[in-house]
């Protein structure tokens, strides 16, 4: 085998790694609404799991009881995880439970209040 080969089979490996990654990455419009105006929120799955990530520039609501909350294709609600954990830290990250068929929007939703702080919506359901 020379080196022509290798170089050859090494760049094909290469590009269909990124290809396959960014076909499971999905970047959502900003975050629009009264509390949660600033930053987006990222899809991807990895290892048949579907994980929701905050953007670096997402600032948490200053409400009493933020939660991460997904609206699919069809209008219907999923209440997921606390956004503010122990300590004052934000869960930038969490993974969807597999009975959320597909997302359209991700809200940030005060449980105390019951009212919705701000929404990003993907340009098109995500899985």
């Amino acid at each position: 085998m020379n080196y022509k080969t290798i170089l050859a089979s090494l760049t094909a490996l290469v590009i269909a790694a990124t290809s396959s990654f960014a076909q499971d990455s999905h970047k959502s419009g900003p975050f629009q609404g009264a509390k949660a105006n600033k930053g987006f929120v990222t899809h991807t799955t990895q290892n048949g799991k579907s994980t929701l990530t905050l953007s670096d520039d997402f600032k948490a609501p200053n409400t009493p009881d933020p939660h991460w909350q997904v609206v699919d294709s069809n209008g219907k609600t999923y209440l997921l995880d606390r956004l503010m954990i122990k300590g004052d830290k934000m869960n930038k990250s969490i993974v969807v439970p597999a009975y959320v068929p597909d997302i359209a929007k991700v809200q940030m939703w005060c449980a105390f209040a019951e009212v919705n702080l701000g929404e990003a919506a993907f340009e098109h359901p995500v899985k």
